[in-house]
């Protein structure tokens, strides 16, 4: 955020609801101002100038209540041309009427950053002796010791990310998923677009979507899914609104597929993989708690997954980089492909358990191998794990990094 403003007139910051965002930009900002507010709301109609006054950068939260701020602000940006003017913050992509709609989209004046929910580091959990950056520099590899296990991942995807965790306890903790997939499934997935929803529906939806968590499940089987259990008849086009709705106000996010260069001989599945935005909301959605995910073995694995690439997410963002998946025709996979701006890059299997570590590093070692002629070579091949004890470098080239020991 300080090197954006620096540079930019403005900075929109965008997330799910409850991950920090208004918290966050207020230690930014030298001025604030909550558009969700009624009377500001009223104001920021009647004298948008008024509202944006006051001193920089000014906070102008949930702005998307009032869009007619945004090409106010982009007239003050060009007229003054000052960077750190404005921090704008969104719980929800703008789904907004044509009369409504800014006649400019902001570019070169603000700029962009997505939020999440917490990563394990900086909650404290990762010890974060193990860096992402270390490892696109092929910088020399230190063992450490975890603190992970089985059961404590299952409690770390239950609790989520949250920052509200931080000042009660765990127990309490687990509800605030709960209550936030309430409030979505009877209210914010209406708001997200206007569109008035059956909530029994959504709420077999989001079942049936966390269900497939971390997967690259499409409209057609989750109206299946739906269909099945309802009873009755839901259309594609039903399925794909709600997904949309919950896109608008990030409560899933897309990881999208890898391809290796623009001339790539090998077929590659562009269906990005779907993932609630924290793994807590999946863990909710099916009514999961760690002793029930304790049983089921392979829906724990897939939320895991969930939770690792929350956290890529946001040390790849640290970085400038991106979390993409790979999967071809002849079904070559990997959970997650790491890309810098330079084009290097680094594949990750994510494993809940040892017994297929030798499984993932030969995949890995495999997917290097095919793809030598088309891309340059990995600046490392890893298996993010929530087992084993210690972060280590196997014979074979390939590291086992338990998730509390990785950082940006």
């Amino acid at each position: 955020m300080e090197a954006l403003l620096r540079v930019f007139g403005g900075l929109l910051i965008v997330g799910p609801k409850w991950c920090g965002k208004s918290w966050t930009a207020s230690n930014q900002a030298n001025s604030e101002v909550y558009i969700d507010e009624s009377d500001n709301k009223r104001r920021a109609f009647l004298i948008p100038d008024a509202v944006l006054d006051g001193p920089e950068p000014r906070l102008i939260d949930e702005w998307q209540e009032a869009p007619v701020l945004w090409d106010t602000a982009r007239r003050m940006i060009d007229k003054e041309h000052r960077a750190g003017m404005f921090i704008f913050t969104g719980s929800a992509d703008p789904d907004f009427k044509d009369s409504e709609r800014p006649s400019h989209t902001g570019t070169g004046r603000f700029a962009r950053i997505r939020m999440r929910t917490l990563s394990l580091y900086e909650e404290g959990v990762s010890n974060g002796i193990i860096s992402l950056s270390a490892l696109f520099e092929e910088k020399p590899f230190r063992p450490c010791a975890s603190d992970m296990d089985f059961r404590k991942a299952l409690h770390l995807i239950c609790k989520g990310g949250w920052p509200a965790s931080f000042w009660i306890g765990e127990r309490e903790a687990s509800l605030i998923a709960t209550q936030y997939l309430n409030m979505v499934i009877n209210e914010d997935i209406s708001r997200a677009d206007g569109t008035k929803r059956d909530p029994a529906l959504v709420r077999l939806f989001m079942n049936s979507l966390a269900r497939n968590s971390a997967t690259m499940v499409k409209a057609t089987r989750l109206k299946a899914d739906i269909t099945e259990r309802e009873g009755g008849g839901i259309s594609e086009q039903t399925i794909r609104g709600y997904y949309e709705a919950l896109k608008k106000i990030f409560v899933i996010e897309e990881q999208e597929a890898w391809a290796p260069s623009l001339r790539s001989r090998s077929k590659i599945r562009s269906t990005p993989k779907r993932h609630f935005t924290d793994p807590s909301l999946a863990a909710a959605a099916l009514g999961a708690t760690p002793d029930i995910l304790a049983n089921d073995i392979k829906t724990a694995g897939f939320l895991f997954e969930t939770l690792c690439f929350r956290d890529l997410s946001v040390y790849m963002d640290a970085m400038d980089g991106y979390v993409f998946h790979y999967c071809d025709k002849d079904g070559l996979e990997a959970d997650a492909i790491l890309q810098l701006p330079d084009s290097r890059w680094g594949a990750v299997e994510v494993k809940l358990g040892t017994f297929e570590f030798d499984k993932a590093a030969g995949n890995l070692l495999k997917l290097a191998k095919k793809l030598a002629s088309e891309a340059r070579p990995p600046s490392f091949l890893a298996i993010i794990t929530a087992s084993g004890g210690m972060a280590w470098k196997r014979d074979d080239g390939v590291f086992v990094i338990p998730i509390d020991c990785l950082a940006p």
